[in-house]
């Protein structure tokens, strides 16, 4: 578990970052419409502080409300999506920054202070990959709706490799999945939400999986090629799916007369080739592996390849080492599939952590022996209907991610930063 110094390092990092996602933001641009994938940026503000104030100055200190009254507001569990946007429900940016600012300035000092005990180190460890997760849909939210990039971001990786790298193949054997420990055991080493655990180790058939991300320029063979219209490429859901959407090619991409663009936050760019395409859904993920007579790995084969028989935390290593991936909305998935050599799996896979959430094939689904952590929101209103993705993305916070990280989206889903990698068996 991490210690004092730790905590606090993570605590100041994640507010600065927060603070600067939003100093950036205009009053209209504050003001943002509603849309499904993300919320008002001064709710999430509010709701973060009220996460702290919730878990950490109430449940271990009885602490009063610091907002009397606003519970249901900042609460996910009791406001409806659209009732965040309803008018004068959610306070103005200064009031609900001094809230935010005095909930964070309590949690430091109790931090610094008080005794440090396991149980303690789980809440704080919590509540701050909590507001982590708030800083991804801040960054998505920006790509959603054409605002700059995040003041984070940093020019891409160079490529090591010009030649392409096939697969790797994955010898059958026992391979760890998941983390030790339950919710309750505060004194597990390493933190991991509830939908990690219990760890468990599975028997795996041999199979081959791509050491790179699928780039654009593979995806765009699928759509030249007529891939959107061929029914014989989609499942039923991902025929139903197409008939609700106009566009028949990725999200973000358009054809001019000079040749394939992207947008990338607030601008048009000639498409990167040689980047992971992003933004896809499921049904889009899977059709293309249809079309070219692959297939998504299921969630275990993921984190075989990324984990080895040792079962590392990170492909590279049982250390964290941010310079190794795309993460922390720096490098924002603008490098090559075949960047960060150093990054590679035991098995030669790159970017299974960051770069952009990984499809599988798998529903999501609790462990054998699951048991609900403290926010239930975490999992199991997930369970049974969304997809599990992995490896977190370009703007997921490197304090979050590792291998046997799970996150669950809607399979229709492509305004987060979705992309693939393939299997044969």
């Amino acid at each position: 578990m991490n210690s004092r110094a730790e905590l606090l390092a993570e605590l100041d990092h994640t507010d600065r970052r927060t603070r600067a996602l939003l100093e950036g933001l205009s009053e209209e641009q504050l003001a943002v419409p509603c849309l499904p994938g993300i919320n008002p940026p001064v709710w999430e503000l509010g709701h973060a502080a009220f996460f702290y104030e919730t878990f950490i100055l109430r449940a271990l200190d009885g602490s009063a409300a610091a907002m009397p009254g606003y519970d249901e507001i900042w609460d996910s569990f009791e406001i409806q999506h659209a009732d965040r946007w309803a008018s004068g429900v959610v306070p103005e940016k200064p009031r609900t920054l001094d809230y935010y600012t005095r909930m964070i300035d309590a949690v430091r000092e109790r931090l610094e202070t008080q005794a440090l005990s396991p149980q303690d180190q789980y809440l704080y460890k919590y509540a701050i990959s909590h507001q982590n997760m708030h800083i991804e849909s801040l960054i998505w939210s920006r790509q959603s709706l054409a605002y700059a990039p995040p003041p984070s971001q940093v020019p891409p990786a160079a490529v090591e490799d010009p030649e392409p790298l096939g697969d790797a193949r994955i010898p059958g054997g026992v391979y760890p999945i998941g983390m030790p420990g339950e919710s309750a055991d505060f004194a597990t080493k390493d933190f991991a939400f509830d939908a990690e655990k219990p760890g468990w180790r599975l028997e795996l058939e041999s199979f081959k999986i791509a050491r790179t991300l699928t780039s654009n320029r593979a995806f765009l063979a699928f759509v030249e090629d007529g891939g959107y219209e061929d029914k014989g490429a989609w499942s039923t859901g991902g025929q139903r799916w197409l008939r609700d959407i106009e566009e028949r090619h990725p999200g973000y991409w358009r054809r001019t007369d000079d040749g394939w663009q992207q947008r990338f936050f607030d601008r048009w760019v000639e498409l990167p080739l040689d980047a992971p395409v992003l933004h896809l859904s499921f049904y889009e993920a899977e059709a293309w592996c249809t079309w070219a007579g692959r297939r998504l790995p299921t969630e275990f084969e993921w984190e075989a390849a990324a984990r080895g028989p040792e079962g590392l935390s990170y492909p590279w290593g049982k250390e964290q080492d941010i310079s190794r991936a795309d993460l922390d909305g720096t490098g924002l998935a603008r490098a090559s599939t075949q960047a960060f050599s150093d990054g590679e799996s035991p098995f030669g896979c790159r970017q299974m952590l960051g770069t952009a959430w990984e499809w599988t094939s798998s529903a999501f689904l609790p462990y054998d022996g699951f048991k609900v952590d403290m926010y239930p929101y975490m999992s199991i209103l997930q369970f049974g209907d969304h997809k599990v993705t992995r490896g977190g993305s370009c703007a997921s916070s490197s304090c979050l991610v590792r291998n046997s990280y799970r996150q669950a989206y809607q399979p229709g889903r492509r305004d987060v930063f979705t992309g693939f990698r393939t299997c044969v068996s």
